[in-house]
C-alpha cells in the first residue's frame, strides 16, 4: 500500500484574502504550533509544505521544552 492510499487526501478553502487554515491532520503531523512558521518548497504542480527551523534565541521559553507536553498544556490551561 502506498503512501497516498493509507492517508486519504485532506482539502481546504482559500478565502478572499488568499488564506486558508492549515487543517488539523497537517498541524499534529507537522506538530505545528500557534507562532510556528511554515515553508512552502515549489516542485513543478506540487507544493510541499513543511514547519520552518526555529531561530535559536527566538523562544525565551524554549530552555523549557520538558514542559511542553500536551498533558502540561492541558494542566496549565486555566493559568
Amino acid at each position: 500500500m502506498s503512501v497516498r492510499e493509507a492517508i486519504p487526501m485532506i482539502k481546504s478553502k482559500l478565502t478572499a484574502k488568499a488564506q486558508t487554515t492549515i487543517p488539523l491532520p497537517v498541524r499534529e503531523a507537522l506538530r505545528l504550533r500557534v507562532g510556528d512558521e511554515v515553508m512552502y518548497h515549489i516542485e513543478g504542480d506540487r507544493v510541499v509544505l513543511t514547519k520552518a527551523p526555529s531561530v535559536p534565541g527566538d523562544d525565551p521559553f524554549a530552555t523549557f521544552a520538558e514542559w511542553d507536553s500536551e498533558a502540561d498544556r492541558e494542566a496549565y490551561a486555566e493559568l
